[in-house]
């Protein structure tokens, strides 16, 4: 049997290597089949090989959906996307793992999703046609904008304490946050580096950031 558009490609035999969980009458031949609307009849017929945690298996796309929304901490990430920066699907995936509210996309609307690993059907996603756009959303919702960049005048990471209400805004790979960016934040942190490159990758640069807020604000007891 075909699965939903949410399953990852792969092969469709249910061996030792399978990813995901098979068919349910497979994987509980003693328990009752789901009845309960949050659950995808096709995924429990054909098997679930999406790349979700074990409490979603089976469960349709906007049934999650509705489930994390209601766990979404109070944090935003937005990247600039003037570029056309890769990295953005690795914030994107990085964004879901922690619950952030929305990702925000400013500049070019279309971005390379491979990165994202199907998580941005799972991930409120945002448009903003340029930085100020995005500044002006930001303070109608009383979010304060703190941007990451290693510049000079930047506060480290490592000993600031970022706001509970928050946006991290991170720039692309090599420019970095443009200067509307930098004019328009709260502060700007700086991640500590020790070796001899001159910069971290934005997508590792935003694991990183949005991590630090995890372990200021988030509950770890709410955790999978």
């Amino acid at each position: 049997m075909t699965l939903t558009s949410d399953s990852a490609p792969g092969p469709t035999e249910w061996g030792e290597s399978r990813v995901g969980t098979g068919p349910w009458e497979l994987e509980h031949p003693a328990a009752p089949r789901p009845t309960d609307a949050r659950f995808d009849p096709e995924l429990l017929d054909g098997g679930d090989r999406r790349n979700v945690v074990d409490a979603y298996r089976y469960w349709r796309r906007e049934a999650i959906v509705a489930d994390i929304d209601t766990r979404r901490h109070p944090l935003h990430v937005a990247i600039e996307n003037f570029e056309n920066d890769a990295n953005i699907g690795t914030v994107v995936r990085t964004a879901n793992a922690f619950a952030v509210d929305t990702v925000h996309i400013v500049g070019r609307r279309r971005w390379n999703r491979r990165g994202a690993m199907v998580t941005d059907r799972y991930q409120h996603l945002l448009h903003h046609p340029d930085v100020d756009s995005l500044l002006s959303w930001a303070r109608a919702r009383d979010l304060d904008v703190v941007a990451i960049d290693n510049t000079p005048g930047s506060v480290p990471l490592e000993s600031t304490a970022l706001p509970e209400r928050c946006l991290l805004l991170f720039g692309q790979e090599g420019p970095g946050v443009t200067e509307a960016a930098r004019r328009g934040a709260l502060m700007t942190c700086s991640i500590a580096q020790y070796g001899s490159t001159r910069s971290i990758n934005a997508g590792v640069a935003a694991g990183i950031a949005m991590h630090a807020w995890i372990r200021e604000h988030a509950d770890p007891g709410t955790a999978w």
